[in-house]
């Protein structure tokens, strides 16, 4: 099968499961995934470890994710021994329109998985990339151009080529693996638990939620949400959903009304939210949006706020047990916002909550002077984060997020799940 025709293959996947994500209330992966790698003679004291190479090709960066496990039983989770992590700016959607670039970007990220995984183990060691909501709000044939360069750097590369190694992850995937993730470096991950943890991701196209329900109201009020998925002899059944077209960059145009406008060279968005003498731009899917501030009118946070509710309201679905108690972790622009408006430690992450978000975005909004100088966006985007959890999700402001970037100095992204699922889908046992 040629590259070409596997990657036009994909595509068409992809799209059909987007337009059917809504209806569905199961997913199988199995049918994703390649199947078992190539036999290669090995060292006996070097049989238990594994590598495994996963791209994550974001809308505003494209990261490498180099994993070395280790199987201590064949049928059980694998140990991680260590992740090696690298990221590129900007996304591959900002070059749409020179895909070239794009595979530049991945031959340099796959000098990273050259240095980190041993030359008689790059045969038998899986690269896999998956693109989120970046390439999903492209349109397709953009799409498929940047999938197509990026199958030719993969087919060039020494390692384990799979036949699904490429393709647009569906956002629904992208909730579950990153669930996955957290609740695998917390140790949750095995036979029969209930005691998990809630995932919130929020990157720049879309936004995800992903918990395992304990009311059977939350289940029977959204069956399209539910998703049962199995993974070492355990079966899981969670409520998660993805958001396109809202993540912090796609909600800041829609707040804007710049969201698939044309003829942007000539105008220029004005938003309460910015500073009233600010006039910049910022580049999101490879178009650059011209803003300003509001010359005449009220600006600050209840200005603010009643701009970003309309990117939520009647969008985003409140699950009930939601307005109790339970634990989540938050990470991508959670993290980054709150560390940029201290309300955490950068190095360390913490617990915040919802009411600090909020505490934090009025003196942001209401003083600018104070904060706008190193992101003149940001009384938007906190504002945006409140309005979100509050109206969105239904969070009460007195939940407790847990944030964090890294834990067992691991990023906390969807990409260590995907990988520990490959690790049973390609028996790497």
């Amino acid at each position: 099968m040629s590259a070409l025709f596997r990657v036009w293959h994909l595509l068409a996947v992809w799209m059909l499961l987007a337009a059917s994500s809504s209806q569905r209330n199961a997913v199988d992966f199995s049918e994703r995934f390649g199947n078992a790698l190539p036999s290669l003679s090995r060292p006996a004291n070097a049989s238990q470890i594994f590598y495994s190479i996963m791209f994550d090709a974001g809308s505003t960066g494209t990261r490498i994710h180099v994993y070395t496990f280790i199987q201590n039983e064949p049928d059980g989770l694998p140990v991680l021994d260590n992740e090696m992590f690298h990221s590129m700016k900007p996304g591959l959607s900002a070059f749409a329109d020179i895909p070239e670039i794009a595979g530049h970007t991945v031959r340099q990220l796959l000098r990273v998985a050259k240095k980190t995984v041993p030359p008689v183990e790059w045969k038998r060691t899986p690269v896999l990339f998956r693109a989120t909501a970046g390439l999903r709000l492209l349109p397709p044939a953009k799409a498929l151009a940047l999938l197509e360069e990026v199958q030719d750097v993969f087919d060039e590369s020494p390692f384990y080529v799979p036949v699904d190694s490429v393709s647009i992850m569906n956002g629904t995937n992208e909730g579950i693996l990153a669930w996955v993730t957290v609740n695998f470096l917390t140790g949750r991950l095995h036979r029969n638990t209930q005691k998990t943890v809630g995932i919130l991701d929020l990157g720049g196209g879309s936004t995800q939620i992903t918990f395992l329900p304990k009311s059977r109201k939350t289940v029977e009020s959204a069956p399209d949400y539910m998703v049962r998925f199995d993974m070492f002899s355990s079966t899981y059944e969670l409520y998660t959903h993805s958001y396109l077209g809202n993540g912090i960059k796609a909600a800041r145009l829609s707040a804007l009304g710049a969201l698939g406008s044309d003829g942007l060279e000539k105008k220029v968005f004005q938003s309460s939210c910015l500073s009233k003498k600010y006039t910049g731009e910022f580049s999101f899917g490879g178009f650059n949006y011209y803003v300003s501030g509001v010359t005449d009118g009220v600006r600050g946070f209840k200005a603010c706020y009643q701009e970003m509710l309309k990117v939520v309201k009647g969008i985003i679905k409140q699950p009930d047990e939601l307005k109790n108690s339970s634990t989540f972790y938050a990470f991508s622009y959670y993290f980054d916002h709150a560390a940029e408006a201290g309300l955490i430690d950068e190095s360390r992450g913490g617990a915040v909550k919802i009411r600090d978000f909020k505490k934090r975005a009025k003196e942001v909004c209401n003083r600018p002077s104070k904060h706008s100088q190193l992101n003149p966006f940001l009384c938007m985007d906190l504002t945006y984060i409140v309005c979100l959890l509050k109206d969105g999700f239904g969070f009460k402001e007195s939940t407790v997020l847990q944030l964090t970037k890294k834990m067992r100095n691991v990023e906390t992204s969807w990409a260590l799940g995907a990988a520990i699922y490959h690790f049973q889908k390609f028996r790497i046992h």
